[in-house]
């Protein structure tokens, strides 16, 4: 019994019916099953279209920097003496046969390393103890001189402070060289510690620089260190420095040039930025039209986004960009991804129909040639 036209062209709906509900591969929900978690649809999410007022709102950046404590430091001064540092003394006599600290005939005595104790003081032989931190090695050599001055005529006293335990910072991380570095002249504020250290050993647009002083800790991007002057702040004794690489990350998913979990590779970075990042869009599937982040926005950029004032806490978003608009490409270009967000590109429509189409004429194919076998099978 042959089927007429009609008759073909129904089975072939009823086919094409049943290969969709027995759901063909893909890479994501599409457009409509997006949609119909919205909100006004008793979904739980707020679905919006990105445009200029949306992009504005949600342009928030991570806020890094150092606080006022630390930018109001002043420099260490290079000669201020400090507990831990390590002096050389040098004592010249004005006598021929019996100098106070010299054997007999020896005008030059030299103490090398004489090392400030805990609580600042050193220990120099007739002059006995003495307070050392906070002085310059000019001002403890005043001291050292009048205490010998009643022993020993006119003694002639050379002071010289060598760096040492304290007044050191620790450098780590991303660096040429992680190690303890001495707090010197060239090296009192946080960039020239860094040059110390062998620069940073990755890309400067991720790099972050991390400052513990106690237990106070700030952070500032390392290009808007050497952009901003007051970011360079003075360096103190037990400073402990780690550079490292911004951390932030996004996700990308659907039809993408690919599927992971992508690093931020600038200190922001644009939705059209992001969607390059990943090798762009899949041209074979991908819906132009369907670009969606998701993101949990805090409650008061939420009101800012759609106008209100009664939300609280985070608010599940998701934010629509459509390519083929006039200015589709534009807010794309304006529009920030956020540490978190989920890039999603939903699949064009005709790419479902073809796998259906696909799916159907395998199928067929796959009947027709049971159906040959079968025939073979019945002749023979």
């Amino acid at each position: 019994m042959t089927m007429t036209r009609g008759a073909r062209t129904l089975a072939l709906l009823a086919l094409a019916a049943t290969v969709a509900a027995c759901g063909l591969p893909r890479s994501g929900p599409n457009k409509r099953e997006i949609y119909a978690g919205s909100v006004l649809r008793e979904g739980d999410a707020f679905i919006v279209t990105v445009n200029p007022r949306v992009t504005r709102a949600t342009s928030v950046t991570p806020a890094l920097g150092f606080s006022d404590s630390f930018r109001g430091a002043g420099k260490v001064g290079s000669d201020t003496i400090n507990p831990g540092d390590v002096l050389g003394l040098t004592v010249f006599e004005n006598v021929k046969d019996d100098p106070l600290l010299g054997n007999t005939g020896q005008r030059v005595s030299v103490l090398d390393e004489v090392q400030v104790d805990g609580s600042g003081y050193i220990f120099v032989p007739y002059a006995g103890k003495i307070k050392a931190a906070g002085q310059t090695p000019d001002g403890l050599r005043q001291i050292i001189t009048r205490k010998l001055d009643s022993q020993t005529p006119d003694p002639q006293v050379t002071v010289q402070r060598v760096a040492g335990d304290g007044q050191t910072v620790s450098v780590s991380g991303a660096v040429g060289g992680q190690g303890v570095y001495p707090i010197e002249r060239p090296t009192r504020t946080l960039s020239a510690m860094i040059a110390k250290a062998g620069g940073v050993a990755i890309e400067p647009a991720v790099a972050v620089i991390r400052v513990t002083r106690g237990s106070q800790t700030g952070q500032v991007w390392m290009q808007d260190l050497f952009e901003n002057p007051g970011l360079d702040i003075a360096l103190r004794g037990g400073d402990r420095i780690v550079v490292e690489r911004d951390q932030r990350a996004f996700t990308a998913l659907g039809a993408t040039g690919a599927q992971n979990l992508v690093p931020f590779e600038s200190q922001t970075l644009s939705a059209i930025e992001a969607i390059a990042q990943v090798g762009g869009l899949n041209t074979s599937i991908a819906d132009p039209k369907g670009v969606f982040v998701f993101r949990n926005e805090p409650g008061e950029i939420a009101n800012a986004v759609l106008g209100r004032n009664d939300l609280r806490g985070d608010q599940r978003m998701v934010y629509v960009l459509d390519l083929t608009q006039p200015t589709g490409m534009f807010e794309a270009r304006d529009f920030l991804i956020r540490d978190g967000d989920t890039l999603y590109v939903t699949e064009a429509p005709f790419t479902q129909w073809s796998k259906t189409i696909s799916a159907i004429t395998g199928t067929a194919g796959a009947a027709n040639s049971l159906a040959s076998v079968g025939g073979s099978s019945s002749s023979n």
